[in-house]
Parts: C-alpha cells; structure tokens; sequence
C-alpha cells in the first residue's frame, strides 16, 4: 500500500505541502519523500527542558494513540523559529532532523540516515539529507528551512 503524494512548494520565505493530484485523481508513490516531509515539517512536542516562550509545547494530537507508548511523530525544528543563527543552533537542527527521522531506522524503512545543516543565507538554514534505503538505493532531499524573518536575524 503507498501513501498519497505530498508536493512541496518553496518561496524565499516559507514551504507549502498540498495533495499532490493528477487531474481528479490523488497521486500516490512518494513515500519516503512524503514520510520526510511529514516528519520534519510537523510539530513535535517540545520536551519537559526544552526552552518555550509560552504555554503552547506543541505537538501532534495522535502522539496519543501511536501504537507503540512513548512514540512521538514531527520534529522539534520549530522550536529555532525565533533563534539566532548560530553554530550552536545549526548542530540543535541536525540533531532535531536526526531525532525526526529515527523512526526510518527503527522501523527498518532505512539502513542508514545522514544529516547535514548549514546557514545558507541571512534567515535561512539548509537541511540535505540523505537515506539509504534497504534494497541499498540512497535518496536525497534538501530543503531551505526558513527562520522567523523578524526575529532569527
């Protein structure tokens, strides 16, 4: 069984997922690309220390019915919204990319994941991925992940 088909869109300031269609037909097929897109660029909730500026720790509502106790799905890239493009903050975002895809591994959709970030330019951070699949097949993906313009500067 494959997943529908999600199609990214990217401006210079934001990403779009939609359905990808095929006249009124769903598209289906892409499924490791669309299990990357859900996987980064969902809300995972924040962590008991992970630092927050209001109440709201994120999160997806099924985290609660996951058939495996204590599986949590998305990433914690949001929380970087509103931070300083530092070093520092660009290794956070390789480990919250890793620590997003892990279920690839766990679940032995992959034999191996790397993961590297970058600053591209003032505002936006670069995130190449790239995944070995078991029939031994590598596949990347790169996406500009964009900071809050007014306050990641």
């Amino acid at each position: 069984m494959t997943d529908i088909a999600l199609t990214l869109t990217q401006n210079s300031s934001e990403l779009f997922f939609d359905i990808a269609m095929q006249g009124p037909d769903l598209l289906s097929g892409k499924d490791l690309e669309t299990a990357v897109y859900l996987s980064l660029f969902t809300n995972r909730r924040a962590n008991p220390e992970d630092f927050i500026d209001s109440n709201d720790r994120g999160g997806w509502w099924g985290d609660t019915y996951l058939p495996v106790l204590g599986d949590k799905f998305g990433s914690r890239l949001w929380l970087l919204c509103r931070s300083k493009q530092t070093q520092h903050v660009v290794n956070l975002a390789k480990a919250y990319t890793l620590e997003a895809l892990q279920w690839l591994l766990d679940d032995k959709v992959a034999q191996a994941v790397e993961v590297e970030t970058e600053i591209v330019r003032k505002g936006v951070l670069g995130i190449g991925i790239a995944i070995k699949k078991p029939n031994g097949e590598t596949q990347e993906f790169y996406y500009d992940y964009v900071w809050d313009q007014l306050n990641a500067i």
